[in-house]
Formats: C-alpha cells, sequence, structure tokens
C-alpha cells in the first residue's frame, strides 16, 4: 500500500512538472534531495551507533537488569507478565529509555529485541497483551530530551533547536496516557481467553 502511494506521489510530481514545464527543476530538487537525504541520514546514523553501543555495553556490565530492577513498579504493573523476566523488562526499560531521549531509529531495534523475547516466553502466534501494549507505548513515545529531533532542527539552520521541549512533552505524555489507558480497558473489556 506505501508503494503505490510513493509511487503515485511520484507519478504525479512527474506530470506536473512536465505539464508546466519544469523537469529540469524536478531533476535538480530529485538530486538535492537525494544529496540532503544521505547527509541527514549520517547525521542520525551517528546518534543511532552511539546509543546502540552504550546498549552493548549495558547488557554486558549487567545496568541492564539494574535498569530493570529500578523501573520494575512501573514496568512490573504495566507488564504483569513479565515481571518475573529480568531480560525481557531490561529490553523493555532500554527501549523505553531510548525513547526518552528521542533516539526513535535506535529505540526500534531495541523495541524488536524486546517483541522477540515476549514471541518467545508467550510461544503463541497471536500477539499477548504485553506485545499490544508495549507497542502502544513505544508509537507514543514520551519524549523528556528528543536528541533526534533537536538535531534535525539544528541541522536545519533552527537557532534554538530545543525550543519545541513544551509542546513535546506535553503532546508525548498526552497520546502516552491515552494509548496506555485505552489498552487497559481494552484488557478489562475483552473476554477470557479470547484472542487481541
Amino acid at each position: 500500500m506505501l508503494n503505490a502511494i510513493w509511487f503515485g506521489m511520484i507519478a504525479a510530481s512527474v506530470l506536473c512538472a512536465a505539464a508546466t514545464g519544469r523537469l529540469g527543476e524536478l531533476s535538480g530538487g530529485l538530486l538535492e534531495g537525494a544529496g540532503d537525504a544521505v547527509e541527514f541520514s549520517l547525521l542520525l546514523l551517528g546518534s543511532m551507533c552511539a546509543w546502540l553501543g552504550f546498549l552493548r555495553i549495558a547488557e554486558e556490565s549487567g545496568l541492564t537488569r539494574l535498569f530493570a530492577r529500578c523501573l520494575s513498579p512501573v514496568t512490573g504493573r504495566l507488564f504483569p507478565d513479565y515481571r518475573e523476566n529480568q531480560d525481557i523488562q531490561g529490553k523493555i526499560c532500554m527501549n523505553l529509555s531510548a525513547n526518552l531521549l528521542g533516539l526513535g531509529n535506535a529505540a526500534t531495534p531495541l523495541g524488536l529485541a524486546a517483541v522477540t523475547a515476549m514471541a518467545k516466553e508467550s510461544k503463541g502466534e497471536a500477539p499477548t497483551r504485553g506485545m499490544v501494549l508495549f507497542v502502544v507505548m513505544n508509537t507514543a513515545s514520551l519524549q523528556l530530551l528528543p536528541v533526534n529531533l533537536a538535531a534535525m532542527r539544528s541541522a536545519c539552520g533552527s537557532a534554538a533547536p530545543f525550543a519545541v521541549l513544551p509542546e513535546i512533552w506535553l503532546t508525548s505524555l498526552a497520546c502516552l496516557v491515552t494509548g496506555v489507558l485505552c489498552c487497559k480497558l481494552a484488557e478489562r473489556r475483552r473476554a477470557p481467553g479470547a484472542p487481541l
């Protein structure tokens, strides 16, 4: 579906450029945009590599287990099915902390690792309520310090890249609370044993 949307947008752009006689400008814009995309990808790659390196060090040193124990009162209430599994709790905590720092690109592999561990624990094909809640929390992602957004704003010439912090805190907190409440309400309404 997404490929069809992208193809439609590209085809419409080419048709409009041809109809208005601006194919040269379209080609120039395409090359300039591709160059900007490569530069931007390299900029984000640095922060992602640093965070994933920190994750590896944290796992090897036992910091993820310590972090999981510190956050266990919160994550244990949110994810009661995985309360005793320190490995899953650690992966959840590392994903949540990456999201808190606004490192969405680094949070993605951490989230995939957590969901994979949850799937192995459940040994079932259907997503568990913990998986659903985790995906909702990962999507809403409360961001205290949006590092990637600040890097993007700075790269685009913003004089105050962190000036949008209050708005980000408010909207991300509202999204997170709404998502968690909806998941918990859906869990209560669901019949026992029924698939999610």
